[in-house]
Protein backbone atom coordinates (compact mmCIF):
# COMPACT_ATOMS: atom_id res chain seq x y z
CA UNK A 1 0.00 0.00 0.00
CA UNK A 2 1.55 3.10 -1.06
CA UNK A 3 2.00 6.31 1.38
CA UNK A 4 -1.44 9.00 1.71
CA UNK A 5 -1.46 12.01 0.36
CA UNK A 6 0.64 14.66 2.95
CA UNK A 7 -1.91 16.23 3.69
CA UNK A 8 -3.98 13.09 4.69
CA UNK A 9 -1.56 13.08 7.60
CA UNK A 10 -1.67 14.66 11.46
CA UNK A 11 1.31 15.61 13.95
CA UNK A 12 1.32 13.89 17.22
CA UNK A 13 4.52 14.53 19.61
CA UNK A 14 5.84 14.67 23.30
CA UNK A 15 8.64 17.43 22.29
CA UNK A 16 11.57 14.97 22.19
CA UNK A 17 10.43 13.01 18.24
CA UNK A 18 6.93 12.96 16.63
CA UNK A 19 4.78 11.08 14.47
CA UNK A 20 2.49 11.57 11.53
CA UNK A 21 -0.79 9.64 12.02
CA UNK A 22 -2.85 9.03 8.51
CA UNK A 23 -6.70 9.44 8.07
CA UNK A 24 -6.73 5.51 7.45
CA UNK A 25 -5.90 5.42 11.79
CA UNK A 26 -2.28 4.05 10.48
CA UNK A 27 1.29 6.30 12.11
CA UNK A 28 3.56 5.82 9.01
CA UNK A 29 6.73 7.80 10.33
CA UNK A 30 7.85 7.71 13.78
CA UNK A 31 11.61 8.02 15.20
CA UNK A 32 12.59 6.71 18.01
CA UNK A 33 13.47 8.12 20.69
CA UNK A 34 14.47 11.62 18.98
CA UNK A 35 13.52 13.49 16.60
CA UNK A 36 16.59 12.56 14.40
CA UNK A 37 16.78 8.76 15.12
CA UNK A 38 16.06 6.05 13.21
CA UNK A 39 12.79 5.16 12.26
CA UNK A 40 10.61 2.36 13.16
CA UNK A 41 7.53 2.89 11.13
CA UNK A 42 8.81 4.23 8.11
CA UNK A 43 6.07 3.31 5.51
CA UNK A 44 5.86 7.15 4.77
CA UNK A 45 8.84 6.87 2.60
CA UNK A 46 7.93 2.81 1.24
CA UNK A 47 5.40 0.39 1.94
CA UNK A 48 4.11 -1.29 5.21
CA UNK A 49 6.92 -3.46 5.36
CA UNK A 50 9.02 -0.72 6.45
CA UNK A 51 6.95 -0.22 9.69
CA UNK A 52 3.57 1.31 10.43
CA UNK A 53 0.73 0.88 13.35
CA UNK A 54 -2.39 1.35 11.95
CA UNK A 55 -6.07 0.85 13.72
CA UNK A 56 -8.90 0.70 10.52
CA UNK A 57 -12.24 -0.47 10.49
CA UNK A 58 -12.49 -3.64 8.23
CA UNK A 59 -15.71 -2.50 6.36
CA UNK A 60 -16.11 1.13 4.46
CA UNK A 61 -16.03 4.08 6.10
CA UNK A 62 -15.16 7.80 6.50
CA UNK A 63 -13.33 9.99 9.04
CA UNK A 64 -13.51 13.13 10.87
CA UNK A 65 -10.76 14.66 12.91
CA UNK A 66 -10.03 17.01 15.34
CA UNK A 67 -7.06 17.69 17.87
CA UNK A 68 -8.47 17.94 21.61
CA UNK A 69 -9.17 21.67 22.71
CA UNK A 70 -6.21 22.79 21.62
CA UNK A 71 -3.68 20.28 22.70
CA UNK A 72 -1.45 18.07 20.53
CA UNK A 73 -3.65 14.99 21.16
CA UNK A 74 -5.54 13.79 17.90
CA UNK A 75 -9.13 12.62 17.94
CA UNK A 76 -9.83 10.36 14.49
CA UNK A 77 -13.64 9.07 14.29
CA UNK A 78 -14.63 6.28 11.51
CA UNK A 79 -17.56 6.09 10.92
CA UNK A 80 -19.17 3.00 9.48
CA UNK A 81 -23.06 1.48 8.11
CA UNK A 82 -22.88 -0.80 11.78
CA UNK A 83 -21.07 1.98 13.95
CA UNK A 84 -18.64 4.85 15.04
CA UNK A 85 -14.99 4.40 17.18
CA UNK A 86 -12.99 7.15 17.94
CA UNK A 87 -9.19 6.75 17.72
CA UNK A 88 -7.52 8.41 20.25
CA UNK A 89 -3.59 9.23 19.72
CA UNK A 90 -0.93 11.07 22.17
CA UNK A 91 2.73 10.94 22.91
CA UNK A 92 2.81 11.28 26.50
CA UNK A 93 5.06 14.45 27.78
CA UNK A 94 7.33 15.40 30.67
CA UNK A 95 8.91 11.98 32.17
CA UNK A 96 12.09 11.23 29.74
CA UNK A 97 9.75 8.07 28.28
CA UNK A 98 9.14 7.41 24.42
CA UNK A 99 5.76 6.35 24.46
CA UNK A 100 2.75 6.03 21.46
CA UNK A 101 -0.93 6.00 23.70
CA UNK A 102 -3.93 4.98 21.05
CA UNK A 103 -7.02 4.74 22.98
CA UNK A 104 -10.16 3.04 21.18
CA UNK A 105 -13.70 4.07 22.27
CA UNK A 106 -16.96 2.89 20.55
CA UNK A 107 -19.38 5.43 20.35
CA UNK A 108 -22.15 4.08 18.03
CA UNK A 109 -22.97 0.47 17.68
CA UNK A 110 -20.21 -2.35 16.46
CA UNK A 111 -17.49 -1.46 14.74
CA UNK A 112 -15.17 -5.09 13.02
CA UNK A 113 -11.27 -3.23 13.37
CA UNK A 114 -8.31 -4.38 11.71
CA UNK A 115 -5.12 -3.97 14.46
CA UNK A 116 -1.44 -3.93 12.30
CA UNK A 117 1.71 -3.36 14.06
CA UNK A 118 4.75 -4.32 11.91
CA UNK A 119 8.07 -2.84 13.64
CA UNK A 120 11.05 -2.27 12.10
CA UNK A 121 14.40 -0.52 13.19
CA UNK A 122 17.00 1.65 10.98
CA UNK A 123 14.60 3.41 8.61
CA UNK A 124 13.14 -0.10 8.12
CA UNK A 125 15.93 -1.89 6.88
CA UNK A 126 16.24 -4.36 9.77
CA UNK A 127 13.76 -6.75 11.31
CA UNK A 128 13.78 -7.22 14.93
CA UNK A 129 13.32 -10.57 16.69
CA UNK A 130 9.75 -10.32 18.03
CA UNK A 131 8.57 -12.18 21.09
CA UNK A 132 6.07 -12.34 23.93
CA UNK A 133 6.89 -11.74 27.55
CA UNK A 134 4.91 -11.00 30.46
CA UNK A 135 5.20 -8.07 33.05
CA UNK A 136 2.89 -8.19 36.48
CA UNK A 137 1.19 -11.03 34.69
CA UNK A 138 0.26 -8.74 31.80
CA UNK A 139 1.05 -10.58 28.40
CA UNK A 140 3.16 -7.71 25.97
CA UNK A 141 4.79 -8.07 22.43
CA UNK A 142 8.54 -7.17 22.36
CA UNK A 143 10.41 -6.78 19.29
CA UNK A 144 14.64 -6.48 19.48
CA UNK A 145 16.93 -5.35 17.15
CA UNK A 146 20.79 -3.86 18.40
CA UNK A 147 20.44 -1.32 20.60
CA UNK A 148 16.44 -0.76 20.07
CA UNK A 149 13.66 -2.94 22.30
CA UNK A 150 9.97 -2.07 20.83
CA UNK A 151 7.35 -2.96 23.68
CA UNK A 152 3.56 -3.30 22.30
CA UNK A 153 0.96 -3.49 25.33
CA UNK A 154 -3.10 -3.45 24.93
CA UNK A 155 -6.26 -5.85 25.69
CA UNK A 156 -6.04 -7.37 22.33
CA UNK A 157 -2.95 -8.43 21.58
CA UNK A 158 -2.03 -9.64 17.81
CA UNK A 159 -2.37 -13.36 18.11
CA UNK A 160 0.57 -14.26 15.55
CA UNK A 161 3.89 -13.51 16.47
CA UNK A 162 6.01 -12.92 13.94
CA UNK A 163 7.38 -10.18 11.69
CA UNK A 164 4.06 -9.48 10.65
CA UNK A 165 0.78 -8.69 13.29
CA UNK A 166 -2.51 -8.71 12.11
CA UNK A 167 -5.52 -8.89 14.20
CA UNK A 168 -9.54 -8.21 13.82
CA UNK A 169 -11.83 -7.53 17.03
CA UNK A 170 -15.11 -6.07 17.93
CA UNK A 171 -15.77 -2.70 19.48
CA UNK A 172 -18.54 -2.42 21.09
CA UNK A 173 -20.18 0.83 21.82
CA UNK A 174 -18.97 1.84 25.70
CA UNK A 175 -15.77 0.04 25.13
CA UNK A 176 -12.65 1.60 25.93
CA UNK A 177 -9.40 0.01 24.96
CA UNK A 178 -5.78 1.65 25.21
CA UNK A 179 -2.63 0.40 23.37
CA UNK A 180 0.50 1.59 23.91
CA UNK A 181 3.74 1.63 21.86
CA UNK A 182 7.14 2.23 24.35
CA UNK A 183 10.90 2.47 23.28
CA UNK A 184 13.78 1.52 25.30
CA UNK A 185 17.47 0.61 24.99
CA UNK A 186 17.60 -3.19 24.24
CA UNK A 187 19.27 -3.51 27.37
CA UNK A 188 16.47 -2.45 29.39
CA UNK A 189 13.78 -3.78 31.90
CA UNK A 190 10.52 -3.96 30.87
CA UNK A 191 9.08 0.02 31.94
CA UNK A 192 5.48 0.08 33.37
CA UNK A 193 2.79 0.80 31.38
CA UNK A 194 1.91 4.72 31.20
CA UNK A 195 -1.72 4.04 29.55
CA UNK A 196 -3.45 5.25 32.80
CA UNK A 197 -6.16 7.69 31.91
CA UNK A 198 -5.05 10.19 34.62
CA UNK A 199 -1.68 10.48 32.66
CA UNK A 200 -3.66 11.18 29.36
CA UNK A 201 -5.95 13.85 30.95
CA UNK A 202 -2.86 14.73 32.15
CA UNK A 203 -0.93 14.94 28.79
CA UNK A 204 -4.05 16.90 26.96
CA UNK A 205 -4.70 19.69 29.82
CA UNK A 206 -0.83 20.86 30.03
CA UNK A 207 -0.80 21.27 26.41
CA UNK A 208 -4.12 23.20 26.16
CA UNK A 209 -3.37 24.92 29.16
CA UNK A 210 0.03 26.05 27.12
CA UNK A 211 -1.96 27.29 23.91
CA UNK A 212 -4.55 29.24 25.84
CA UNK A 213 -2.05 31.86 26.66
CA UNK A 214 -1.78 32.55 22.93
CA UNK A 215 -2.58 36.36 22.02
CA UNK A 216 -6.23 36.65 20.67
CA UNK A 217 -5.96 40.03 18.98
CA UNK A 218 -5.44 38.42 15.59
CA UNK A 219 -6.92 36.77 12.42
CA UNK A 220 -7.30 33.08 12.14
CA UNK A 221 -6.67 32.33 15.55
CA UNK A 222 -7.18 29.10 15.67
CA UNK A 223 -4.78 28.44 13.07
CA UNK A 224 -2.52 30.78 14.65
CA UNK A 225 -3.33 28.99 17.60
CA UNK A 226 -1.90 25.16 15.82
CA UNK A 227 0.88 26.78 14.50
CA UNK A 228 2.19 27.66 17.80
CA UNK A 229 1.00 24.33 19.01
CA UNK A 230 3.05 22.44 16.00
CA UNK A 231 6.06 24.89 16.97
CA UNK A 232 6.19 23.88 20.01
CA UNK A 233 5.83 20.17 19.40
CA UNK A 234 9.04 20.82 16.52
CA UNK A 235 10.75 21.63 20.35
CA UNK A 236 12.97 19.74 21.80
CA UNK A 237 11.68 20.06 25.57
CA UNK A 238 15.21 19.68 27.42
CA UNK A 239 17.85 20.98 24.42
CA UNK A 240 15.73 23.56 22.85
CA UNK A 241 16.73 22.84 19.63
CA UNK A 242 14.12 23.30 16.85
CA UNK A 243 13.81 21.14 13.74
CA UNK A 244 12.78 22.76 10.22
CA UNK A 245 10.10 19.35 9.98
CA UNK A 246 9.85 15.88 11.81
CA UNK A 247 10.37 14.44 8.41
CA UNK A 248 13.23 13.46 6.03
CA UNK A 249 13.08 13.09 1.97
CA UNK A 250 9.37 14.14 1.40
CA UNK A 251 9.81 15.51 -2.34
CA UNK A 252 9.78 19.29 -3.64
CA UNK A 253 8.87 17.92 -6.87
CA UNK A 254 7.65 14.39 -7.04
CA UNK A 255 9.38 11.64 -8.74
CA UNK A 256 12.27 14.32 -8.38
CA UNK A 257 15.76 14.55 -6.38
CA UNK A 258 14.48 17.76 -3.85
CA UNK A 259 14.25 15.25 -1.62
CA UNK A 260 15.97 16.57 1.91
CA UNK A 261 16.55 15.46 5.79
CA UNK A 262 14.84 18.65 7.59
CA UNK A 263 15.15 16.84 11.36
CA UNK A 264 17.58 19.05 12.20
CA UNK A 265 18.23 23.18 13.45
CA UNK A 266 18.52 25.40 11.44
CA UNK A 267 19.56 28.48 13.15
CA UNK A 268 17.65 31.05 10.65
CA UNK A 269 14.37 28.71 11.02
CA UNK A 270 14.92 28.26 15.08
CA UNK A 271 15.31 32.33 15.20
CA UNK A 272 12.38 33.14 13.10
CA UNK A 273 10.67 30.23 15.37
CA UNK A 274 11.12 32.45 18.31
CA UNK A 275 10.05 35.23 16.88
CA UNK A 276 6.99 33.84 15.82
CA UNK A 277 6.06 32.60 19.31
CA UNK A 278 7.02 35.46 21.34
CA UNK A 279 4.87 37.65 19.10
CA UNK A 280 2.04 35.11 20.21
CA UNK A 281 2.93 35.75 23.90
CA UNK A 282 4.98 32.70 25.11
CA UNK A 283 8.63 34.25 26.22
CA UNK A 284 9.71 31.24 28.43
CA UNK A 285 10.97 29.47 25.21
CA UNK A 286 13.16 32.05 24.84
CA UNK A 287 15.27 31.14 26.96
CA UNK A 288 15.93 27.77 26.61
CA UNK A 289 16.48 28.83 22.71
CA UNK A 290 19.13 30.97 23.92
CA UNK A 291 21.03 27.94 26.20
CA UNK A 292 20.44 25.75 22.73
CA UNK A 293 22.61 28.47 20.86
CA UNK A 294 25.24 28.85 23.38
CA UNK A 295 25.86 25.44 23.67
CA UNK A 296 25.86 25.06 19.63
CA UNK A 297 27.88 27.40 18.48
CA UNK A 298 30.54 27.57 21.79
CA UNK A 299 33.94 28.10 20.89
CA UNK A 300 35.56 29.63 17.84
CA UNK A 301 33.13 32.22 15.79
CA UNK A 302 35.10 31.22 12.80
CA UNK A 303 33.44 27.52 13.08
CA UNK A 304 29.71 28.45 13.43
CA UNK A 305 27.56 26.23 11.41
CA UNK A 306 24.05 26.93 9.80
CA UNK A 307 22.52 24.02 11.44
CA UNK A 308 23.29 21.63 14.24
CA UNK A 309 21.39 18.11 15.50
CA UNK A 310 19.04 18.46 18.13
CA UNK A 311 21.68 18.48 20.89
CA UNK A 312 23.76 20.92 19.17
CA UNK A 313 26.25 18.68 17.72
CA UNK A 314 28.24 19.20 14.44
CA UNK A 315 28.03 16.14 12.12
CA UNK A 316 24.97 15.88 9.99
CA UNK A 317 26.70 13.64 7.16
CA UNK A 318 24.53 13.31 4.31
CA UNK A 319 23.93 9.82 2.80
CA UNK A 320 21.23 7.68 1.05
CA UNK A 321 18.55 4.98 2.20
CA UNK A 322 18.58 2.39 -0.82
CA UNK A 323 16.79 0.37 0.41
CA UNK A 324 13.72 2.68 0.56
CA UNK A 325 11.98 3.87 -2.40
CA UNK A 326 11.21 6.97 -1.76
CA UNK A 327 7.51 8.92 -1.15
CA UNK A 328 5.63 8.97 -4.92
CA UNK A 329 8.84 7.00 -5.56
CA UNK A 330 11.00 10.29 -5.20
CA UNK A 331 14.98 9.56 -4.34
CA UNK A 332 17.36 9.17 -3.63
CA UNK A 333 15.38 8.95 0.09
CA UNK A 334 18.23 11.05 1.95
CA UNK A 335 19.50 11.27 5.52
CA UNK A 336 21.88 14.17 6.99
CA UNK A 337 22.13 17.08 5.54
CA UNK A 338 25.25 18.11 3.53
CA UNK A 339 23.88 21.79 3.65
CA UNK A 340 25.48 21.77 7.50
CA UNK A 341 28.64 22.95 5.74
CA UNK A 342 27.77 25.68 3.71
CA UNK A 343 28.16 29.32 4.14
CA UNK A 344 24.80 31.51 4.75
CA UNK A 345 25.83 34.74 5.57
CA UNK A 346 22.22 35.33 6.58
CA UNK A 347 21.91 33.37 9.73
CA UNK A 348 23.36 35.72 11.95
CA UNK A 349 21.16 38.26 10.79
CA UNK A 350 18.01 36.47 11.85
CA UNK A 351 19.44 35.28 15.25
CA UNK A 352 20.55 39.09 16.51
CA UNK A 353 16.73 39.61 15.24
CA UNK A 354 15.83 36.98 17.33
CA UNK A 355 17.69 37.90 20.08
CA UNK A 356 16.81 41.38 20.40
CA UNK A 357 12.93 40.42 20.14
CA UNK A 358 13.47 38.27 23.11
CA UNK A 359 15.68 40.71 25.13
CA UNK A 360 12.14 43.41 24.31
CA UNK A 361 10.03 40.55 25.24
CA UNK A 362 11.93 40.76 29.07
CA UNK A 363 14.48 38.29 28.40
CA UNK A 364 17.35 39.78 30.40
CA UNK A 365 20.60 40.15 28.48
CA UNK A 366 23.28 38.48 30.30
CA UNK A 367 27.18 38.24 30.13
CA UNK A 368 27.45 35.00 28.27
CA UNK A 369 24.74 36.26 26.02
CA UNK A 370 26.46 39.38 24.90
CA UNK A 371 29.64 38.04 24.67
CA UNK A 372 28.55 35.20 21.86
CA UNK A 373 26.95 37.70 20.41
CA UNK A 374 29.92 40.19 20.11
CA UNK A 375 31.83 37.13 19.18
CA UNK A 376 29.92 36.33 15.88
CA UNK A 377 29.36 40.12 14.85
CA UNK A 378 32.80 40.88 15.48
CA UNK A 379 33.75 37.15 13.16
CA UNK A 380 31.16 38.76 10.61
CA UNK A 381 32.87 41.80 10.30
CA UNK A 382 36.25 40.47 8.83
CA UNK A 383 33.94 38.00 6.35
CA UNK A 384 31.22 40.35 5.13
CA UNK A 385 31.94 40.55 1.64
CA UNK A 386 32.42 37.08 0.88
CA UNK A 387 30.14 35.74 -1.48
CA UNK A 388 27.49 32.74 0.07
CA UNK A 389 25.06 29.88 -0.87
CA UNK A 390 21.67 31.78 0.41
CA UNK A 391 18.80 30.55 2.38
CA UNK A 392 18.10 28.75 -0.16
CA UNK A 393 21.06 26.77 -0.02
CA UNK A 394 21.64 27.17 -3.55
CA UNK A 395 24.34 24.12 -4.20
CA UNK A 396 25.55 26.29 -7.33
CA UNK A 397 28.29 29.02 -7.67
CA UNK A 398 28.44 31.22 -4.21
CA UNK A 399 26.89 34.66 -5.02
CA UNK A 400 26.08 37.79 -3.31
CA UNK A 401 23.20 36.78 -2.53
CA UNK A 402 21.20 40.02 -1.75
CA UNK A 403 18.92 38.73 1.01
CA UNK A 404 22.05 37.56 2.37
CA UNK A 405 24.02 41.51 2.39
CA UNK A 406 20.24 42.84 3.74
CA UNK A 407 20.69 40.47 6.94
CA UNK A 408 24.06 40.92 7.47
CA UNK A 409 22.80 44.87 7.49
CA UNK A 410 20.35 43.59 10.28
CA UNK A 411 23.00 41.42 12.13
CA UNK A 412 25.20 44.88 12.89
CA UNK A 413 22.38 46.85 13.01
CA UNK A 414 21.00 44.95 16.30
CA UNK A 415 24.12 44.88 17.83
CA UNK A 416 24.54 48.02 17.70
CA UNK A 417 20.76 48.81 19.14
CA UNK A 418 21.84 46.77 22.13
CA UNK A 419 25.32 47.85 22.75
CA UNK A 420 23.85 51.47 23.03
CA UNK A 421 20.18 50.45 24.72
CA UNK A 422 22.10 48.39 27.43
CA UNK A 423 25.51 50.33 27.63
CA UNK A 424 27.89 47.09 26.99
CA UNK A 425 30.61 46.60 25.54
CA UNK A 426 31.32 46.91 22.11
CA UNK A 427 33.29 48.47 19.00
CA UNK A 428 29.87 49.91 18.31
CA UNK A 429 31.55 52.94 15.70
CA UNK A 430 33.65 50.12 13.71
CA UNK A 431 30.22 48.25 13.45
CA UNK A 432 28.37 51.19 12.43
CA UNK A 433 30.80 51.81 9.31
CA UNK A 434 30.53 48.51 8.22
CA UNK A 435 26.46 48.50 8.58
CA UNK A 436 26.49 51.82 6.59
CA UNK A 437 28.93 50.15 3.55
CA UNK A 438 26.54 46.93 3.48
CA UNK A 439 23.30 49.09 3.17
CA UNK A 440 25.59 51.17 0.50
CA UNK A 441 26.66 48.09 -1.44
CA UNK A 442 23.13 46.66 -1.50
CA UNK A 443 21.32 49.62 -2.76
CA UNK A 444 24.04 49.58 -5.18
CA UNK A 445 24.80 46.44 -6.66
CA UNK A 446 21.64 45.21 -5.57
CA UNK A 447 18.42 47.12 -6.77
CA UNK A 448 17.93 47.34 -10.57
CA UNK A 449 17.14 50.79 -11.61
CA UNK A 450 15.81 49.37 -15.30
CA UNK A 451 13.67 47.30 -13.60
CA UNK A 452 12.41 48.78 -10.31
CA UNK A 453 13.71 45.98 -8.22
CA UNK A 454 15.97 44.39 -6.01
CA UNK A 455 17.34 41.16 -7.65
CA UNK A 456 18.17 37.85 -6.48
CA UNK A 457 21.67 38.59 -6.06
CA UNK A 458 24.09 41.11 -7.59
CA UNK A 459 24.78 39.34 -11.33
CA UNK A 460 21.17 38.92 -12.47
CA UNK A 461 18.06 40.85 -13.00
CA UNK A 462 16.42 37.88 -11.43
CA UNK A 463 13.89 38.43 -8.57
CA UNK A 464 13.68 36.25 -5.57
CA UNK A 465 10.70 35.77 -3.20
CA UNK A 466 13.17 36.58 -0.12
CA UNK A 467 13.38 40.00 -1.18
CA UNK A 468 10.23 40.35 0.39
CA UNK A 469 11.97 40.34 3.82
CA UNK A 470 13.58 43.79 3.17
CA UNK A 471 10.43 45.84 4.65
CA UNK A 472 10.02 43.18 7.79
CA UNK A 473 13.48 43.50 8.77
CA UNK A 474 13.16 47.72 8.95
CA UNK A 475 16.02 47.94 5.80
CA UNK A 476 13.71 50.48 4.08
CA UNK A 477 10.07 51.23 4.63
CA UNK A 478 7.46 49.10 3.18
CA UNK A 479 6.45 51.85 1.20
CA UNK A 480 9.53 52.87 -0.49
CA UNK A 481 9.13 53.20 -4.08
CA UNK A 482 11.56 50.74 -4.19
CA UNK A 483 10.16 48.28 -1.80
CA UNK A 484 7.00 48.91 -4.15
CA UNK A 485 9.07 47.79 -7.62
CA UNK A 486 10.20 44.94 -5.70
CA UNK A 487 6.92 43.11 -4.97
CA UNK A 488 5.28 44.10 -8.07
CA UNK A 489 8.35 42.14 -9.76
CA UNK A 490 7.66 39.39 -7.49
CA UNK A 491 4.14 39.31 -8.45
CA UNK A 492 5.15 39.30 -11.93
CA UNK A 493 7.70 36.83 -11.87
CA UNK A 494 7.28 34.17 -9.51
CA UNK A 495 3.22 33.92 -9.10
CA UNK A 496 1.76 30.50 -9.60
CA UNK A 497 -1.53 30.02 -9.36
CA UNK A 498 -2.24 32.54 -6.85
CA UNK A 499 0.78 31.48 -4.96
CA UNK A 500 5.01 32.02 -4.88
CA UNK A 501 7.51 30.33 -5.81
CA UNK A 502 10.94 31.02 -4.03
CA UNK A 503 12.41 32.11 -7.37
CA UNK A 504 12.85 30.71 -11.34
CA UNK A 505 14.38 27.52 -10.86
CA UNK A 506 14.78 27.71 -14.56
CA UNK A 507 17.47 29.79 -14.47
CA UNK A 508 19.65 27.37 -13.53
CA UNK A 509 20.67 29.04 -9.81
CA UNK A 510 20.60 25.71 -7.68
CA UNK A 511 22.47 23.56 -9.89
CA UNK A 512 19.65 20.94 -9.63
CA UNK A 513 16.89 19.34 -11.76
CA UNK A 514 13.62 19.04 -11.87
CA UNK A 515 11.04 22.34 -10.83
CA UNK A 516 9.53 22.89 -7.32
CA UNK A 517 6.16 24.51 -6.75
CA UNK A 518 4.97 27.60 -4.29
CA UNK A 519 6.65 27.51 -1.43
CA UNK A 520 4.25 28.60 1.58
CA UNK A 521 6.73 30.74 3.39
CA UNK A 522 6.74 32.97 0.63
CA UNK A 523 3.36 33.77 0.24
CA UNK A 524 3.06 34.44 3.63
CA UNK A 525 6.30 37.08 3.03
CA UNK A 526 3.99 38.30 0.57
CA UNK A 527 1.21 39.04 2.87
CA UNK A 528 3.65 40.92 5.26
CA UNK A 529 4.87 42.78 2.87
CA UNK A 530 1.69 44.11 1.48
CA UNK A 531 0.76 44.77 5.33
CA UNK A 532 3.86 47.07 5.09
CA UNK A 533 2.96 48.48 1.97
CA UNK A 534 -0.15 49.28 3.07
CA UNK A 535 -2.33 47.23 0.61
CA UNK A 536 -4.47 45.62 3.68
CA UNK A 537 -7.03 44.46 1.63
CA UNK A 538 -4.36 42.49 -0.51
CA UNK A 539 -3.23 40.83 2.29
CA UNK A 540 -6.38 40.18 3.93
CA UNK A 541 -7.41 38.33 0.55
CA UNK A 542 -4.18 36.42 0.35
CA UNK A 543 -4.05 35.25 3.83
CA UNK A 544 -7.59 34.24 3.62
CA UNK A 545 -6.48 31.86 0.86
CA UNK A 546 -3.54 30.36 2.44
CA UNK A 547 -5.50 29.74 5.77
CA UNK A 548 -7.95 27.89 3.15
CA UNK A 549 -4.86 25.79 1.91
CA UNK A 550 -4.24 23.91 5.59
CA UNK A 551 -5.32 20.31 6.05
CA UNK A 552 -8.55 19.41 8.15
CA UNK A 553 -6.77 19.88 11.02
CA UNK A 554 -4.64 23.32 10.93
CA UNK A 555 -1.22 21.50 9.37
CA UNK A 556 0.70 22.91 6.07
CA UNK A 557 3.34 21.44 4.46
CA UNK A 558 6.79 23.14 3.19
CA UNK A 559 5.07 23.78 -0.62
CA UNK A 560 1.74 23.43 -2.41
CA UNK A 561 0.97 22.21 -5.69
CA UNK A 562 -2.13 24.28 -6.65
CA UNK A 563 -2.92 22.81 -10.09
CA UNK A 564 -3.84 19.73 -8.06
CA UNK A 565 -4.56 20.90 -4.67
CA UNK A 566 -2.06 18.68 -2.44
CA UNK A 567 1.14 19.31 -0.44
CA UNK A 568 4.71 19.12 -1.09
CA UNK A 569 7.75 18.85 0.34
CA UNK A 570 8.34 18.06 4.44
CA UNK A 571 5.44 17.77 6.91
CA UNK A 572 4.39 19.86 9.29
CA UNK A 573 6.88 22.79 7.97
CA UNK A 574 8.25 25.31 11.05
CA UNK A 575 8.96 27.27 8.11
CA UNK A 576 5.43 27.85 7.07
CA UNK A 577 4.02 27.81 10.32
CA UNK A 578 6.30 30.39 11.34
CA UNK A 579 5.51 33.00 8.80
CA UNK A 580 1.86 32.06 8.96
CA UNK A 581 1.87 33.16 13.07
CA UNK A 582 4.07 36.27 11.42
CA UNK A 583 1.83 37.57 8.96
CA UNK A 584 -1.34 37.23 10.92
CA UNK A 585 0.16 39.57 13.33
CA UNK A 586 1.35 41.96 11.13
CA UNK A 587 -2.57 42.01 10.49
CA UNK A 588 -3.54 42.19 14.14
CA UNK A 589 -5.83 45.53 14.92
CA UNK A 590 -3.65 45.83 17.87
CA UNK A 591 -0.50 45.79 15.92
CA UNK A 592 2.74 46.49 18.30
CA UNK A 593 4.99 44.63 16.78
CA UNK A 594 8.05 46.13 14.37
Amino acid sequence: MAALPIEDYALIGDRHTAALVGRNGSIDWLCLPRFDSSACFAALLGTEEHGHWQFEPADDYTVTRRYVDDSAALETTFHTASGDVTLLDLMPVGDGRADVVRRLTGVRGTVRMRHEWVVRADYGSVRPWVHRAHLDHIELIVAIAGPDKFILRGPRLPRAVDHRHADEFDVVEGDELTFSTTWIPSWADLPDSIAAPARIDETIAESHSWASQCRSDVPHRELVVRSVVTLRMLTHAKTGGIVAAPTTSLPEDFGGERNWDYRFCWLRDASLTLESLILAGFTEEAKLWRGWLLRAVAGDPEDMQIMYTIDGGRRLPERELDHLPGYADSHPVRIGNGAADQRQTDVLGEVMIALDLARKAGLPLDKDSWALQRALVDALADHWQEPDNGLWEIRGPLRHFTHSRVMVWAAFDRGISTAEEYDVEAPVEKWRKIRDAVRDEVLAKGFNTARNTFTQHYDTTEVDASLLVLPLVGFLPGDDPRILGTIEAVEHDLMRDGLLLRYRTESGVDGLSGDEHPFLACSFWLVSAYAEAGRLDDAHALLDRLAALANDVGLLSEEYDAGNNRMVGNFPQAFSHLTLVQAAFRLSPTRDTP
